[in-house]
């Protein structure tokens, strides 16, 4: 493959890995205002591992949700 080639998959790469994080940050923004309170500090300070472990849950199947729109 020659150097163009290259650069045009290095682009949608950066293209896709942005969409990626632009839709993780809004997705994790929406889910800390919609919480009645804080995620920060129920997992920081209470040690609230469900909770902790839902919040991982979700953002697993956020990156597979991502992963899957950019595969096509």
């Amino acid at each position: 493959m020659d150097l163009a080639g290259h650069l045009d998959q290095l682009l949608w790469t950066v293209i896709y890995a942005f969409f990626g994080m632009v839709t993780f940050a809004l997705a994790f923004f929406v889910i800390t205002k919609v919480t009645p309170f804080s995620i920060r500090h129920e997992i920081e300070e209470d040690h609230n591992s469900a909770l902790a472990i839902i919040i991982g849950s979700l953002i697993i199947g956020l990156a597979i949700i991502i992963a899957a729109s950019i595969a096509g």
